[in-house]
């Protein structure tokens, strides 16, 4: 297949790209520089430059594309219009990438017990409702002949497949206990996270583009864990004492309002059957602490 990716230049979306390329399919990648064009090109990706702001060409490319990945941005909606008016009427799969902080509850750091399912859906908070109404134009798609998909990632670790990038929050956690010799976690770490890992991941997306009925949400999740036994198991692969609480300014200050509340501070405990029943998905990591202690450094 010829298969557009923006966000190739990324975590997820380079990891997806450099995996299909090994899989025999043609794979153009949207980068921002010179600099992206000669990573992507050592991939055996073909770099396209540009921005999302970049309406005629998204929709060109997409045209042109047996199939279209979105992994540059959750929260862009020009981009996801440009790209679903270049796909109606072709039957072609646009999978886009969402994140599980959609359901996020910014607790602070406590825990809960809240679980949710595909289908089952609480109102987004203000801060994420933009994104959630994207995420539902991109499953409406379906109704203007594109064979649609939001992919719905929680925590994701793991080292990249390609490109040489870092995740969104764990290596956050790591840098600052570099930083300053004190493994933190936001208010009492007791908040839970579902997770998965990139490679997990990266075949998702590659079975979704075999077979995504139009119109699908997945939540992407093999696992869970609180941040407290995270951040403690980084403290050991580092030989550090134990992770200590830390108030939310602080962590703010740190990590920024979205990062502290939302990315390592809130709850997001899901579960998804769609990519085990729809797609056949068998998750092959299951265990975040286990990565972390063996693998993370």
């Amino acid at each position: 297949m010829k298969i557009f990716i923006t966000g190739a230049a990324g975590f997820i979306g380079g990891s997806i790209a450099t995996a299909l390329v090994k899989q025999g399919h043609q794979v153009t990648g949207l980068v921002r520089n010179a600099e992206q064009e000669a990573e992507m090109l050592s991939l055996g990706i073909t770099p396209i430059t540009g921005t999302l702001d970049d309406s005629g060409l998204l929709c060109e490319q997409a045209r042109q594309a047996d199939a279209v990945i979105n992994a540059a941005s959750s929260d862009h909606r020009g981009a996801v219009d440009a790209l679903i008016a270049g796909l109606q009427g072709s039957d072609k799969v646009f999978l886009h990438t969402s994140g599980s902080s959609i359901v996020g509850d910014a607790s602070g750091g406590k825990g809960s017990d809240v679980i949710y399912y595909e289908g089952q859906l609480p109102e987004p908070t203000v801060d994420k409702a933009a994104r959630v109404a994207i995420d539902n134009l991109v499953l409406d798609a379906a109704k203007r002949g594109v064979r649609s998909a939001v992919i719905c990632n929680t925590l994701i670790y793991g080292h990249s497949l390609g490109v040489k990038r870092d995740s969104v929050q764990l290596p956050r956690l790591l840098k600052q206990a570099q930083k300053s010799g004190v493994v933190r976690h936001v208010g009492s770490g007791q908040n839970i996270w579902s997770n998965v890992h990139i490679e997990d991941v990266v075949a998702l997306y590659s079975l979704a583009l075999a077979k995504n009925p139009a119109g699908t949400f997945y939540f992407v999740e093999s696992g869970e864990a609180a941040f407290a036994d995270m951040s403690n198991a980084i403290a050991k692969a580092l030989n550090l004492g134990p992770a200590q609480d830390w108030p939310l300014k602080d962590a703010e200050a740190e990590w920024g309002y979205e990062m502290a509340n939302y990315g390592l501070g809130s709850n997001s405990r899901v579960r998804g059957k769609n990519a085990r029943e729809l797609l056949g998905w068998v998750p092959k990591r299951t265990d975040v602490t286990e990565w972390i202690l063996n693998e993370m450094l």
